[in-house]
């Protein structure tokens, strides 16, 4: 499943370019640049990521899986359906990028209580800004963090930070994973 994906990702969410061209977040430039949500999106992109996200924490007796939206979103989705499935039900939530200010005043959308276990996820990572972010948040929610899966790592030092706040992180593909599968599609080995 994992090189399936991998390969899903090389044809619709990763570009390379010799030169830095692509600008990130930080405003920094890069030679990568990787949009997951067309392949999250996608009906076997789904089918796959919740396949793995599950696989990566099915040990972990959590209540829900989520992450800051829109990039956690359908990665959540996928995952609580594939729980269900798998008999191991988790719920799925989303950590609002700003806060409701009316009704019921939260950072989190989904059926999630205070004192539950959760998991953060995101689907591509550079300096760990947003999953840092969303733990934060979900911590404020009294929401207990006891593992960060990452889709992408760019390979930037994101997991070393984000690991400063949950020591579990782990990361289901690396931007060598992709380069590799770029590599022998277009034959290239610069980087």
């Amino acid at each position: 499943m994992k090189q399936e994906l991998i390969r899903i990702i090389c044809e619709k969410s990763f570009k390379y370019s010799r030169e830095p061209s692509f600008k990130l977040v930080s405003g920094k430039m890069s030679h990568f640049y990787v949009n997951c949500k067309p392949t999250t999106l996608s009906p076997r992109g789904m089918f796959l990521v919740g396949h793995l996200v599950f696989d990566a924490i099915k040990d972990l007796k959590a209540h829900g899986i989520g992450g800051l939206t829109f990039g956690a979103d359908p990665m959540a989705i996928a995952t609580a359906f594939v729980s269900e499935l798998k008999a191991k039900p988790m719920n799925a939530f989303s950590i609002r990028k700003t806060q409701k200010d009316h009704g019921i005043v939260r950072w989190i959308e989904g059926d999630m209580n205070p004192g539950q276990r959760v998991v953060i996820i995101d689907d591509v990572v550079t300096t760990g800004g947003s999953t840092i972010q969303a733990i934060e948040r979900a911590r404020s929610e009294g929401l207990e963090v006891v593992r960060a899966v990452i889709l992408v790592d760019r390979q930037e030092g994101g997991l070393e930070n984000i690991r400063e706040h949950v020591t579990d992180v782990t990361a289901i593909i690396t931007r060598d994973d992709l380069m590799e599968q770029w590599s022998s599609v277009t034959g290239s080995r610069t980087l």
